[in-house]
């Protein structure tokens, strides 16, 4: 375990640079857009390629990608491996390219339909520009799942970092010193996108083809593992996604509340997934290859230790970090984002859409590693039937409660659907393998909380104090940001310790071998 602690430990280290990375791009643009009319149409405009890249992508594609190509692996070595990774590259290659030829010339006709507001046409022309973005990132997530199939997990982490610098750069730089107008700016932005995205290819494709010997080769030719990852693909679009495409329906419907409120949403929604990012998905992108090796080799029993090992990785991080970030919403983002065009009650109502947001956090996170756990073996039934009533909730909820709550009432819908999702996927999985049950974990799960209850009372207390001291500008920010967190995580930290929470002997083994380096 301590060796699988380490691959964890490189890809979170590499994703928190990413996402520090990405907090300066959200920082910056914020900055110069505020919650403006021409921000949301971008923000709302960019999460269409990355649902397209989710469903065809990170989430489809390598959800039914890597246990094929681990069992080709096991079966015929790296050439098969290979051969079968040309195949899969090839069509994903004219998939998304004929894909995105056909939404740049439905979003190009936009402004034919006269009528609506003018958001809504910025939102078509922006997409334009911003959906060839879906062939890099698809093709980069193939490469990255080869990658991790070979146990290398670096570059694959390393991929959105190319995509931040690429958009701070243009924003930052060119776009700052050669536009003339906020539109001027934003295309900036988009060609920044579109750079990035090429780095994200290009950098594991050049790691497989340098380091591991792939040669890479147009092969549209079908073959049976081929045929098997389109049949896993296939209901993966949707079962796999859903998060996603909540969020993006939950954006749209964001659109007809206000001109600052998809905005608001996209911030907030940023900052709760960045504990899931850092650890979260870490832990997955670690622990589903081995899933897929042991269903492969028919071990259960290993199967789900590794299961359960990953959920308790993921709930000792995200519970105290959801917690966390909802005591601390208002200074996080005061801190980060309130300047120049953005305003005191833009970072009111994104405090309190964060807050809401970090609810569903632990369940989100889990919710990535159980939609795993089906893919290793192959059984896609049970994510398709859960998403789809998880959409229902949310669409239904949204409607229902943006009426009354604005942006509110589409967080909370979308919470409580991660939430319903998370129990139904459990109780499904717990159900169609032997030993996949959460229950054991219950003791871990008490401990979790009552640490990070202590810790919420210190964080809670520490605020009240710095409150009152009335320190001038953001130093009571800062103060209770870099102050407390630190803090809260010893708290939290020497409480689990003392607890004897299980697998603290991992951590152990891996503190060891770091210190005998040294």
């Amino acid at each position: 375990m301590s060796k699988h602690l380490k691959n964890i430990s490189v890809v979170a280290t590499a994703t928190v640079l990413s996402r520090v990375l990405g907090l300066v791009r959200d920082t910056l643009s914020a900055a110069i857009f505020g919650a403006s009319l021409l921000n949301t149409a971008f923000l709302s405009a960019f999460r269409l390629p990355n649902l397209f890249r989710r469903l065809l992508g990170e989430g489809a594609l390598t959800a039914a990608f890597l246990p094929n190509l681990q069992e080709e692996l096991h079966a015929n070595g790296r050439p098969g491996a290979f051969a079968l990774l040309n195949k899969v590259a090839s069509w994903l290659l004219l998939v998304t390219g004929a894909l995105s030829a056909l939404l740049m010339t439905v979003f190009s006709q936009s402004r034919r339909f006269p009528g609506h507001d003018e958001i809504w046409y910025v939102l078509a022309d922006l997409s334009v520009i911003l959906v060839p973005y879906v062939v890099f990132v698809c093709l980069a997530a193939a490469f990255s799942a080869t990658l991790q199939v070979f146990q290398r997990f670096l570059e694959p982490a390393l991929s959105p970092i190319w995509l931040n610098l690429a958009m701070i750069v243009t924003l930052g730089g060119a776009g700052l010193h050669f536009a003339t107008t906020k539109l001027g700016e934003i295309h900036w932005l988009c060609a920044g996108v579109l750079i990035g995205g090429f780095l994200q290819m290009a950098v594991p494709a050049a790691a497989l083809i340098w380091r591991e010997g792939w040669r890479p080769r147009f092969d549209l030719g079908l073959s049976p593992r081929l045929r098997d990852i389109a049949l896993l693909m296939a209901p993966g679009l949707w079962g796999t996604a859903i998060y996603q495409v909540n969020t993006y329906v939950s954006s749209l419907l964001a659109v007809s509340i206000n001109d600052s409120a998809g905005t608001w949403m996209f911030y907030a929604n940023r900052l709760m997934e960045l504990p899931i990012g850092v650890f979260a998905i870490a832990v997955s992108t670690v622990i589903y290859p081995l899933l897929s090796q042991h269903a492969v080799e028919r071990n259960f029993t290993a199967l789900a230790e590794d299961f359960r090992k990953g959920i308790r990785l993921i709930l000792i991080i995200n519970v105290p970090a959801a917690a966390g970030l909802a005591l601390l919403s208002e200074p996080i983002v005061r801190l980060l984002f309130e300047r120049h065009q953005f305003t005191v009650v833009d970072t009111q109502a994104t405090a309190q859409l964060l807050a809401i947001y970090v609810l569903g956090l632990p369940f989100f996170s889990v919710v990535s590693l159980t939609v795993r756990a089906f893919y290793s073996v192959k059984n896609t039934k049970a994510p398709v039937r859960v998403a789809t009533f998880d959409f229902v909730v949310n669409l239904g909820l949204s409607l229902i409660l943006m009426r009354w709550l604005g942006a509110a009432g589409l967080v909370i819908a979308s919470t409580v659907a991660i939430i319903t999702q998370t129990l139904l996927l459990q109780r499904a999985l717990a159900g169609a393998l032997p030993g996949m049950s959460l229950v054991p974990l219950v003791p871990d799960i008490g401990k979790i909380l009552t640490a990070t209850a202590a810790m919420s009372a210190v964080v809670w207390g520490g605020t009240l104090l710095i409150g009152r001291l009335a320190l001038a500008g953001k130093l009571g920010d800062l103060l209770a940001v870099a102050g407390l967190i630190p803090v809260a995580c010893a708290v939290y930290g020497g409480l689990l310790w003392l607890l004897k929470i299980e697998g603290r002997e991992d951590f152990e083994a891996l503190l060891a071998k770091i210190r005998a380096r040294f």
